[in-house]
Order: structure tokens, then C-alpha cells, then sequence
């Protein structure tokens, strides 16, 4: 009735030359991955400080420090959105790597942009960030 697998399978592949990775290398490119784009995005809202040292994070990670090419806009609640969502999933790749400094740097972050959307009048302080 059926017709039978005539392939290997991919898990019998696995034996090749092929380089793997680590799981702390994946974490890493991963993490690395997501801090890069939050620093664009940061870069785009003109927090020079937060930029700062979210550089000095992807730096840590990959070896180099991250090409920047700062566009300041004016703040928006979009790129606030963005730069939160971005800062959840580095935070939640920062805990898997169990990195204290990346995740406490991503709190923040995400802190700082929690209270960016809120209205003035619920967070005087959301307008100094």
C-alpha cells in the first residue's frame, strides 16, 4: 500500500564533515543577533547612552564592534514597539545563555520603553528617556 522510504534519512546524515555548532555558539549568534538590531533601532530614536551600551554587548558577543549607522528620527511609538519587542526576544535569549549581563541590560531596555509609550500624564518620566 505504501511505498517505502528509499532515501536516507537526515538524522543518519548527521555522521558528515559538516562544522556544528554549540548550543552556547547558536545562543550567542542568536543574542548577538537580536542586541544588533535593537541598537539600530535605538540608534533611530537618538538614546546615544542606551546605544552605547548595547554596543558594548554585541562587541562582547561577536568579537568586533557593530557597524552603526545612526539615522535619528523623531521618536515614535512604532519604533518604541519595535525596540520593546526586540529587547523581550534578547532577553529571553539572554536568560537561555544564562548571560546576567545581557538580560539585565534587556530589562532595562524593555523598561525604558514601557514607559515610553505610556501617556505623559500616566509617567512624567517617559518623555526624558
Amino acid at each position: 500500500m505504501y511505498e517505502p522510504i528509499r532515501t536516507k534519512s537526515v538524522h543518519s546524515m548527521a555522521d558528515t564533515d559538516f562544522p556544528h555548532r554549540s548550543r552556547e555558539e547558536e545562543l550567542d549568534i542568536q543574542l548577538a543577533g537580536h542586541l544588533a538590531a535593537l541598537l539600530a533601532v535605538t540608534d533611530d530614536l537618538g538614546l546615544d547612552h542606551a546605544a552605547g551600551l548595547i554596543a558594548h554587548q554585541v562587541t562582547r558577543l561577536r568579537g568586533t564592534p557593530p557597524t552603526r549607522v545612526p539615522h535619528p528620527t523623531t521618536p515614535t511609538p512604532e519604533l518604541h514597539r519595535r525596540a520593546l519587542a526586540l529587547a523581550g526576544r534578547a532577553l529571553v535569549v539572554a536568560a537561555s545563555r544564562a548571560d546576567t549581563a545581557a538580560a539585565i541590560l534587556a530589562a532595562q531596555r524593555m523598561d525604558a520603553h514601557t514607559a515610553a509609550l505610556r501617556s505623559p500624564e500616566e509617567h512624567p518620566l517617559a518623555t526624558a528617556l
